[in-house]
């Protein structure tokens, strides 16, 4: 018998074989395969599905980062903003106090001068008094030395009284 040239016998049981396993894998594996090819390709399917709205989600979440980023920057640039203002605002309230501290310090030194400059004067007229006094007892006491001196004065002092007193009626 050669291969290239089987004789019938061969070729009968070959289609006979071939025939029975066809039908048990028509009637068994043909089903299991084609079902487990349909199961595989609906998971397929399934996955692809589950990709895109995968895919949607992270779309979406994507969006709300972006909104949430820019919400984030603009309160930011508020507090920012509100926070320099405040800033300003404590710097000019500490402007001003300082100016009404420095213009109630500067007011109390004037009074503080005020008030010295007429302690100064009381004390320098009561020492010119002082010295006019003394000055005026040692030229009457020089001068004063006699009567007769005495007496003129006493004239001329009661003279000057009459005639203020003349003058006021």
């Amino acid at each position: 018998m050669s291969l290239i040239t089987p004789d019938f016998g061969l070729l009968f049981w070959m289609t006979l074989i071939f025939a029975i396993v066809f039908f048990i894998l028509a009637k068994f594996g043909f089903p299991m395969i084609t079902g487990m090819v349909k199961k595989r390709s609906e998971s397929i399917e399934k996955s692809l599905k589950e990709a895109e709205a995968a895919r949607n989600e992270v779309k979406k979440l994507a969006r709300e980062q972006k909104k949430l980023i820019d919400q984030t920057r603009k309160e930011q640039a508020r507090i920012l903003n509100e926070a320099a203002t405040a800033g300003d605002k404590i710097i000019a309230d500490a402007r001003e106090q300082a100016r009404v501290q420095t213009a109630a310090m500067i007011e109390q030194a004037r009074e503080d001068i005020r008030i010295e400059t007429g302690t100064a004067r009381r004390q320098l007229a009561d020492e010119v008094t002082n010295l006019s006094v003394e000055v005026a007892e040692k030229l009457l006491r020089g001068h004063l030395n006699s009567t007769e001196r005495q007496s003129e004065l006493i004239d001329r002092m009661i003279e000057e009284a009459r005639r203020n007193h003349q003058n006021v009626n």
